[in-house]
């Protein structure tokens, strides 16, 4: 049986001792979620997305199993490298970057940059020079929790139209990137982005310029409440889209997992703080917790993510309305969706997060409220 973060994290805060609110990291179980999605997608390069969750022994975890990175900072490419990454491997994948941070990372001898812009291609031209680049067009995130907006990407005209310009200037016009959200629940949603994708591979073809790298990017879907299709569905849609729309010009296929990768090694400890009624006729309970939207659980917002929670209880459970520990207002985690904890939880008790291992240290505050960033504890 496959040993899962919630079943190790216990241990790990009892050897502390960790003052709550807390953050598990079970390098194994992280190390296990790269094995599963490389084995289904045998043969793309898969480039881990470093924002999800950047502690050092994970990311050399994922060095030694022969992962490579996607960064979208310094701080990040510093990361990988001091984890014994090759500069080779990393992709920055940020569009929007400072012209002395793409001198930076070309410094430290990063070679592939992603853009979606005239003016971002002009500073790629300019501080990396003969680096290779991909275009990232715009792509539905319909299906996604987590939904990207219109951000990042370009119409699939102003793609090619960019990439003849790499061409043009120097660059290496490698490949076209697209998002389709993240956390997204349906593997059919690649194919419209696989599909543009290969109509603006076949016009540069045309052209005289030949690309060589699809990006899919990342969005591959963890189960929190609700189950998820298995990876090997997402890899088998993706594999027959390209097929169909790509015939006999298969690209190389390249990914940007975070969340799948390190969402389920992550265990949040918080504390309850304090457990209240609004009136004497109020079912549900409102329960406070040490933790909240600003220290960690922005993925909260709009209820979007619903994390599943573990208590030490097991008797008979009610309605709760799930909140932060701070004075804001919008402090609140859960209040439409359907929660339950015991009828006996107290103030000083102990609930465990699960799946809460990406986009949770890296979103909480520095010191809103005078609460400190949450701590992460890595087994």
């Amino acid at each position: 049986m496959t040993v899962t973060a919630d079943e190790t994290a216990q241990p790990a805060l009892a050897a502390g001792p960790h003052q709550t609110p807390c953050l598990v990291i079970d390098i194994d179980v992280a190390r296990e979620q790269y094995r599963r999605i490389a084995e289904a997608f045998a043969g793309a390069d898969i480039h881990y997305a470093v924002k999800a969750n950047p502690e050092l022994p994970l990311l050399r975890a994922l060095v030694a199993a022969g992962c490579r990175f996607d960064v979208a900072s310094r701080a990040e490419i510093d990361l990988c490298l001091a984890a014994g990454a090759s500069p080779g491997d990393l992709s920055y994948g940020h569009p929007i970057k400072k012209s002395e941070d793409i001198a930076y990372a070309y410094a430290r001898g990063v070679r592939t940059f992603a853009f979606d812009s005239e003016g971002e291609l002009d500073k790629i031209v300019r501080h990396a020079p003969g680096s290779s680049v991909l275009c990232r067009v715009l792509a539905s995130s319909q299906g996604a929790r987590w939904p990207l907006s219109r951000k990042f990407g370009c119409v699939p005209e102003m793609a090619v139209d960019l990439m003849k310009v790499a061409a043009l200037r120097g660059l290496d016009p490698a490949g076209i990137a697209f998002h389709v959200g993240s956390q997204q629940l349906y593997p059919e949603r690649w194919e419209p982005s696989v599909a543009t994708a290969a109509a603006i591979f076949a016009e540069l073809r045309e052209a005289g310029i030949s690309l060589r790298i699809l990006n899919a990017g990342g969005g591959f879907p963890v189960s929190y409440r609700t189950p998820v299709a298995p990876i090997s569905a997402y890899a088998a849609a993706i594999e027959t889209a390209v097929r169909r729309h790509f015939g006999l010009f298969t690209p190389s296929l390249m990914i940007e997992p975070g969340r799948y990768v390190a969402a389920p090694a992550g265990v949040l400890h918080t504390q309850v703080v304090l457990v209240a009624r609004k009136s004497y006729d109020d079912e549900p309970r409102w329960v406070y917790l040490d933790v909240g939207r600003f220290g960690g659980l922005a993925e909260t917002e709009e209820e979007a993510i619903q994390y599943e929670l573990s208590t030490a209880r097991a008797g008979p459970s009610g309605p709760v309305i799930l909140a932060g520990p701070t004075c804001d207002s919008v402090d609140i985690l859960y209040q439409h969706a359907p929660y339950d904890l015991p009828l006996d939880l107290a103030a000083g008790e102990v609930i465990r997060i699960l799946g809460t291992g990406a986009y949770t240290a890296t979103y909480s505050s520095v010191g809103f409220n005078g609460l400190p960033p949450l701590r992460t504890v890595v087994r």
